[in-house]
């Protein structure tokens, strides 16, 4: 493949410089928030407290050996550089009760991407479409129908739609006869069969937690993009494009929805993240403990290097879904690489 020259090669170049810089502060807002989530929790919590509040009392040795483990007799920012030397290294230190955070690490991450990724991805795409079509339908019955769907969600708290969402799920069952939409647990214990069927088994327990996260962002994400689309339809470039020979559908699809998008990039990249956090109560509905219930856990059990780590975890996921909406913004709108 002959290699981009001229002006495509300036702007491939543009692109890349303008990821490469993105990536870079993404990076160093990555460390800061871990440090200041550490250095808020180190000075708020006492875990050598809560350890001698036991009854009986544990020994002077096991709390001065505990004192040398969590490092409390370091300041915070040497403790919090040794805690991110391991890091690296792939060893995010113990808990307060002394197990390897690592070992609970990957399962706990697991749960969470599993319930999330699933649920935003098909309440994003939903949402969108939903706000498009409420935009060019502006105040028909497709538009009153949608708005007065995105409030009642909105309105409603995530651990009430929760617990509401358990009850249609019973009356299928009780439909069906069988109890095959799971409202507790992420699968059925001791569960032996193939993958296949293991698969089968896990998206039983899933489908209700995921309508709970979907219906939530449907309702979030409607919103925005429908006001995004309204101020689109009303704009200059989009006349000129139908005064040009282009058709209304095809003007609003290759133009419109287009410039209308971009500020759901940003939007979905934060939002995400900030789900994970906001996802205890989901969490903690349906039996699924992941990184939402394990900062609860963790500040409940003032544990310093746990909400370090859940800390992380959010802010690389943040990270990467920010780093691609700006390759989206890039791809959208070329002005942004200027």
């Amino acid at each position: 493949m002959q290699a981009p020259t001229g002006p495509y090669r300036k702007a491939l170049s543009d692109v890349i410089g303008f990821l490469v810089r993105r990536l870079a502060n993404y990076i160093v807002l990555c460390l800061v928030a871990t440090f200041l989530a550490f250095a808020l929790a180190s000075l708020t919590f006492d875990p050598i407290g809560i350890l001698m509040q036991r009854n009986p009392p544990p020994p002077d040795a096991v709390i001065q050996a505990k004192r040398v483990d969590l490092m409390l007799d370091q300041p915070i920012p040497q403790r919090f550089l040794s805690w991110l030397g391991g890091v690296v290294q792939g060893d995010f230190g113990q808990t307060v009760a002394g197990h390897p955070i690592t070992d609970e690490l990957g399962r706990r991450i697991g749960v969470s991407l599993r319930l999330f990724l699933l649920g935003v991805t098909i309440g994003v795409i939903c949402g969108v479409v939903l706000g498009v079509v409420s935009a060019i339908r502006q105040y028909k019955l497709t538009d009153h129908v949608a708005t007065l769907f995105s409030f009642v969600i909105l309105s409603i708290p995530v651990f009430v739609l929760g617990t509401l969402l358990k009850q249609p799920a019973q009356a299928f069952n009780d439909l069906i006869g069988s109890n095959y939409l799971q409202t507790l647990g992420e699968a059925t214990p001791g569960f032996q069969g193939t993958w296949f069927e293991s698969l089968g088994d896990r998206l039983r327990y899933l489908i209700v937690p995921t309508l709970t996260i979907a219906l939530g962002q449907i309702a979030f994400y409607s919103r925005y993009q429908r006001s995004a689309m309204l101020d689109v339809l009303g704009s200059d470039f989009l006349r000129t494009a139908q005064a040009k020979g282009l058709t209304r559908r095809r003007a609003l699809f290759k133009h419109g929805l287009r410039t209308a998008l971009i500020p759901m990039a940003t939007l979905f990249a934060f939002g995400f993240g900030l789900l994970i956090t906001g996802g205890t109560f989901t969490e903690r509905i349906f039996g699924w403990y992941g990184m939402g219930d394990w900062l609860i856990s963790g500040v409940t059990a003032q544990d310093t290097n746990v909400v370090a780590t859940v800390t992380l975890f959010i802010a690389v996921l943040v990270l990467i879904s920010g780093w691609l909406s700006d390759v989206l913004y890039a791809a959208l709108d070329p002005r942004v690489r200027v």
